[in-house]
């Protein structure tokens, strides 16, 4: 797990406490972003690789029977049972993937598995997300759950095609918890069991691609 990923979860810790436990990460994923172009050069999707952090990793491999000898290894059989096991996502699931050109969304089509496999003790998978129509100029992405309960990283880097231009604004974590506790205050929510806001967004990193002029 890398320092940011251990950053977020301390604060996340000092942010929320014990009494609302569900508003800070449970699961924490290194992602790593591949931007796709079609033949004219403009963005027609994103290669998405999400590795799971080594708890939830284990717990996965625990609930699916997998490597119960603890040996660190996916027999053949086992390995492809990871196939696709994180894409059975329930209707209106976003992904967790975020993009728009300007202040409009740009949609996403529905997952493509590639692959998945289990490597340094910890659960990987990929997938691939078109874009409805390519995208000429600059876009914008984010990776992040709304809830927060998922906290993602930007740990195995942004990839774009030759031609492309790319930045990455990281986040200000101390921040977007100062945002998520005074608005958790305002609703009042602190000390009660109704739903917490949905301050994903605002510990996300937001990478801008450029393609296609």
């Amino acid at each position: 797990m890398n320092y940011r990923v251990l950053q977020m979860a301390a604060l996340g810790a000092l942010m929320f406490g014990p009494a609302i436990a569900r508003a800070h990460p449970h699961i924490f994923i290194e992602t790593r972003l591949v931007v796709r172009t079609d033949g004219a050069g403009a963005v027609s999707g994103v290669e998405v690789q999400w590795t799971y952090d080594e708890l939830y990793s284990m717990m996965l491999l625990d609930e699916m029977g997998l490597d119960q000898d603890y040996d660190g290894v996916l027999a053949d059989g086992e390995a492809a049972a990871l196939d696709g096991f994180d894409m059975n996502w329930q209707p209106g699931y976003a992904g967790d993937l975020y993009l728009w050109q300007g202040d409009g969304a740009l949609e996403l089509g529905a997952p493509e598995p590639l692959e998945s496999a289990y490597e340094g003790g910890r659960v990987v998978s990929r997938h691939f997300r078109h874009l409805a129509a390519p995208v000429s100029g600059e876009v914008r992405i984010k990776a992040y759950d709304p809830t927060f309960y998922t906290a993602y990283d930007l740990g195995g880097g942004v990839d774009v095609p030759e031609g492309c231009e790319v930045s990455v604004i990281v986040a200000d974590i101390k921040a977007a918890q100062d945002k998520a506790n005074a608005l958790i205050e305002e609703l009042g929510i602190l000390n009660t069991d109704v739903e917490y806001p949905e301050v994903g967004a605002e510990f996300a990193d937001e990478v801008t691609v450029s393609c296609g002029g």
